[in-house]
């Protein structure tokens, strides 16, 4: 599909700045560290000393977010003949030149990483009225919720430059499988013999059987079929229609949209490494996250009602990645509720508003302020609390979902696999085991579970919409800094004297290095043990005088 020009030449600009801007946060060859600051007529510039005398020219903006600047027109230059590197082709081989051997393949990847999502974006830019016009408003319920996760799946990661990429699928399958484009499609499903099959749990209703007790059925994702392994037994006909969520590999069943079931795809997002397959010891972890915090509610009642968490305990596998399933069941009395992940605020609505200003008429007043003040102050509370447990949650903006009710707000959480716990803070008050599999998730310190704390929690879920919403930017760093603030003063103890130096006053703030985590570099040399949690720093916009406002 041919998109128009302006089309084209408006994604490939928003997709290279954005490139640039997360290459220049990671310090990618130097971008930061080697470069030399000068100021222009029209603003700030970087020069960045290349082979024979030459440079690289990064004209920039202060940014504030992640990083104290971000990349802008007219992008990349050569210093020696003034040439504009103005796509991702150019840009990135320029880059790689300065790259050390080893790791240039990992800007080959990444080039393809850029092509993909150049694709999709266009794609996205010339397929909204067919998709997204036709949705109309969403209503209650967890059916209709599924139209806000179309809204985001069209939306840039806050952090990430290419997460609209899908690697490996086309167009085709992009229509057929993606949430953007709010498909409907039935799963295949293959027999294991009974032995071979850990079931925690019991199986939903729903699910098929082989009619004679000897096997167990496991539902498999169309895009996964041509990657099991060999000898898996396949049936002919397809069953139980789903639709895709924003996690993609995650489908909704349609004959009852409280079921979602969490399915292993043989491809990549967010990063080469960053596989969307199942290690099965993953469903053990979210049994036992799930366990976790409803013993920290359990301590903390106030909470009882306000934080809702989906079931993950029922769970198969066959000991294959490509063959494991999630049962996760979300909680009743949700029917006439509006659900919406917080990965949708930022969103295009319909009627071309904001999901954010549509939400904030509905049960705000017309005051997006007051409702983004509702959620951060359940969140802080919650996750402050969490902290004091020695417990922070990989609960990103795509796990965590707002209720909205006219008698207030409540939030909604999944996927607790992947915490960073205090066993020291934890076994003090809620003393294990607790049954976690991956053995990265424990430490006796604080630093990685603060960590985890400020780069989901404090980036992805509160400053990503004061930074994303430039006319609220100074009201919203106030309000995130005072309604933290006010979570951590309630903490109290040890626990908020460590949150007040490593969050509230602390010169700069951890921030997700991505891309040299999950594409660029190998983990020998990124050092990363786990790419989702691999860190370089950044400004901290939460002090009185950080940011960029």
């Amino acid at each position: 599909m041919t998109a128009p020009t302006t089309v084209t030449d408006s994604c490939e600009t928003e997709l290279l700045t954005r490139v640039l801007s997360a290459l220049l946060r990671e310090d990618v060859v130097g971008l930061r560290s080697r470069s030399t600051h000068e100021r222009r007529p029209d603003g700030d510039w970087l020069r960045l000393p290349v082979a024979d005398g030459d440079a690289l020219l990064l004209p920039v903006a202060e940014d504030g977010y992640q990083s104290a600047y971000a990349a802008r027109l007219p992008l990349l230059l050569r210093e020696s003949d003034g040439a504009e590197l103005s796509s991702y082709d150019t840009v990135l081989a320029a880059l790689r030149a300065l790259a050390e051997p080893e790791d240039r393949d990992g800007f080959d990847a990444f080039a393809e990483e850029c092509r993909q999502t150049l694709e999709t974006m266009r794609l996205h830019a010339a397929t909204r009225a067919e998709v997204v016009e036709g949705l109309s408003t969403p209503g209650t319920g967890l059916a209709a919720s599924l139209a806000y996760d179309t809204l985001a799946a069209r939306l840039d990661h806050p952090v990430y430059p290419t997460a609209r990429g899908r690697s490996g699928l086309d167009e085709k399958q992009l229509r057929a499988y993606a949430p953007e484009f709010h498909p409907r499609f039935a799963l295949r499903w293959v027999a294991v013999p009974r032995e071979a099959v850990t079931v925690e749990g019991t199986l939903p209703d729903l699910w098929p059987t082989d009619g004679h007790g000897t096997h167990v059925m496991l539902p498999v994702h169309p895009l996964t079929v041509d990657a099991l392994p060999p000898g898996t037994a396949l049936t002919d006909q397809p069953h139980l229609d789903v639709v895709p969520t924003l996690s993609m590999r995650t489908v909704a069943t349609v004959a009852d949209p409280s079921l979602h079931l969490k399915l292993p795809l043989a491809t990549a997002t967010l990063g080469l490494r960053n596989k969307r397959t199942i290690k099965p010891g993953t469903l053990a972890d979210g049994a036992a996250g799930q366990r976790l915090v409803e013993a920290v509610i359990d301590r903390e009642p106030r909470f009882k009602d306000l934080i809702l968490h989906a079931d993950e305990t029922t769970y198969a596998h066959a000991g294959h990645e490509l063959l494991a399933v999630l049962c996760r069941r979300y909680p009743a009395g949700l029917d006439d509720a509006v659900v919406v992940p917080m990965a949708a605020l930022l969103a295009q609505a319909p009627d071309g508003r904001l999901v954010l200003d549509d939400l904030a008429d509905r049960f705000y007043g017309g005051d997006p302020l007051a409702l983004l003040d509702a959620a951060l102050t359940l969140l802080f509370d919650w996750q402050t609390t969490l902290f004091g447990h020695g417990i922070a949650l990989e609960s990103h903006q795509q796990n965590i979902s707002l209720v909205l009710r006219p008698d207030g707000l409540r939030l909604l959480f999944k996927d607790n696999d992947g915490p960073r716990i205090n066993s020291e803070r934890l076994d003090a008050v809620l003393p294990g085991p607790w049954g976690f599999d991956d053995a990265r998730i424990f430490g006796t310190d604080d630093g990685p579970v603060a960590d985890v704390f400020t780069t989901i929690t404090v980036h992805l879920c509160a400053g990503a919409y004061a930074f994303g919403l430039p006319r609220y930017r100074r009201d919203l760093l106030d309000l995130v800094r005072r309604r933290l603030t006010e979570a951590i003063d309630r903490l109290g103890g040890d626990a908020a004297h460590v949150l007040r130096a490593r969050v509230l006053e602390a010169a700069g703030l951890p921030v997700k290095a991505m891309v040299s985590a999950g594409t660029l570099l190998s983990k020998e040399r990124s050092g990363a043990a786990d790419i989702n949690k691999h860190y370089t720093t950044g400004p901290n916009y939460l002090l009185p005088s950080g940011g960029s406002v």
